[in-house]
């Protein structure tokens, strides 16, 4: 599963996603500062089973903290669109092209209303106009895929009799579009499926925005949401954008606060609304560096520039605590999180509408090796038992005989409707 990161230039692309991966990107605060396309893991928050089975787990991919389980997603970060992208300016074309293979992507506006179209400082600019052009440019970009054939295309389709819902679902085969998508949409708008080469321009635009729509859903996340105009500017947006998921979010915030935790200065675990200070405030240099690289109010460490040696604090100064309280005060108590987490929960759980199954035996929830519960798989709502081993492997899935619900020791089917959170094991011939 692949989660595309988009937005105008300077919205916070890239500190939202070190801020999920804790990757090594360029965040600047000129338009363009990333050019290619940076690809990492983030990770979305579950309750873990292993305190349902009185365990602690050991997972082979992500991790667990205090009964809250990471399970890790595919994260791509693209270059800054702009208005145009679709017709190739800024680059668009060539950035558009990285988001074909992405499931879903998540929008970050600038909600603070500090940068304008072209990612410049500004003062009093209205996000909505950046959510408005990005749908747009979106949408002629499936339109403009659908217009390169549909003139020979259509009379093709309408002249030879073939299903005209495969001959689109060919067209878009590299976005990762469905049959059943395109189905969908044809019979949901009541398009003239036996004449195709009477649709008129709005029936072709409509057909695009429909299925851009559909296979690549957005949720929008509200950056930069603790500054001054940020409130308003969030009711202007729900306002305009109803339909959307919206979801206010501070990512450096949460860069900073997962550094901070990552050095030993703080607890926090992600999508909490609250961190302490850490009892031991032993640094390891690597993460020191990295912190003070981010955050100059943050400046966890006497940093030698010359030698490049870190110098460890016996305690936070007050430079250091004034910083961890604005971001309690202004994020955390007016947000109940930094928001990051959440966006990321969105689009897997409510957006993509996956759940989250653990391979988990009736009797034994340890694998081979002695690591209790070390996987969990995403899969998705309305998946069997008989898809959730496939998804393990191949051969589960051929030689599938039964599954046993590792919660309830009930024996299931192939066509047992999974759960979020069920624990399964399966059995094979």
């Amino acid at each position: 599963m692949l989660i595309g990161l988009v937005g105008k230039p300077s919205a916070g692309k890239s500190t939202f996603f070190k801020a999920c991966t804790l990757a090594d990107v360029l965040i600047a605060s000129y338009p363009f500062a990333t050019i290619k396309p940076n690809h990492g893991i983030g990770y979305v928050k579950i309750d873990c089973i292993d305190k349902e089975f009185g365990v602690k787990c050991n997972p082979h991919k992500g991790y667990c903290v205090n009964g809250k389980r990471f399970v890790p997603i595919d994260l791509l970060d693209v270059a800054g669109l702009v208005e145009g992208a679709s017709e190739g300016k800024g680059l668009g074309n060539e950035f558009l092209s990285d988001l074909t293979s992405a499931d879903a992507l998540i929008h970050i506006v600038d909600i603070s209303g500090e940068t304008d179209a072209g990612g410049k400082e500004i003062k009093g600019y209205n996000p909505v106009n950046d959510v408005k052009m990005l749908e747009n440019e979106l949408d002629l970009w499936y339109l403009g895929i659908l217009n390169k054939v549909w003139k020979g295309f259509a009379r093709l389709v309408q002249n030879t009799k073939q299903e005209l819902h495969k001959a689109i679902t060919n067209q878009f085969s590299g976005l990762k579009v469905k049959e059943e998508d395109v189905k969908r949409i044809l019979i949901k708008g009541n398009y003239n499926i036996e004449k195709p080469s009477e649709w008129s321009d709005k029936d072709l635009k409509n057909f695009s925005h429909e299925l851009r729509h559909l296979t690549k859903p957005m949720i929008i996340a509200a950056n930069k949401c603790d500054r001054p105009d940020a409130a308003e500017n969030l009711k202007k947006l729900k306002k305009a954008y109803p339909e959307l998921m919206i979801v206010p979010c501070s990512a450096d915030s949460e860069l900073s606060l997962r550094l901070a935790n990552n050095a030993g200065l703080i607890e926090y675990i992600p999508g909490e609304n609250h961190f302490k200070m850490s009892r031991t405030l032993g640094l390891k240099s690597r993460a020191c560096s990295r912190v003070l690289e981010h955050h100059q109010d943050l400046n966890l460490t006497n940093y030698d520039k010359t030698n490049a040696n870190l110098e460890v604090l016996k305690e936070l100064s007050e430079k250091q605590k004034i910083a961890l309280n604005l971001i309690n005060e202004n994020v955390l108590e007016v947000y109940d999180s930094t928001g990051i987490q959440e966006v990321l929960n969105k689009v897997i759980f409510d957006l993509l509408k996956y759940i989250a199954i653990f391979p988990a035996g009736a009797h034994k929830l340890a694998d081979s090796k002695g690591n209790i519960l070390p996987d969990c798989f995403l899969l998705p709502d309305g998946s069997t038992a008989l898809d959730f081993a496939f998804a393990i492997h191949t051969d589960l899935g051929k030689n599938f005989i039964r599954a046993i619900n590792a919660k309830t020791k009930m024996v299931v089917g192939k066509e047992y409707k999974l759960k979020h959170r069920d624990g399964l094991e399966i059995i094979t011939r």
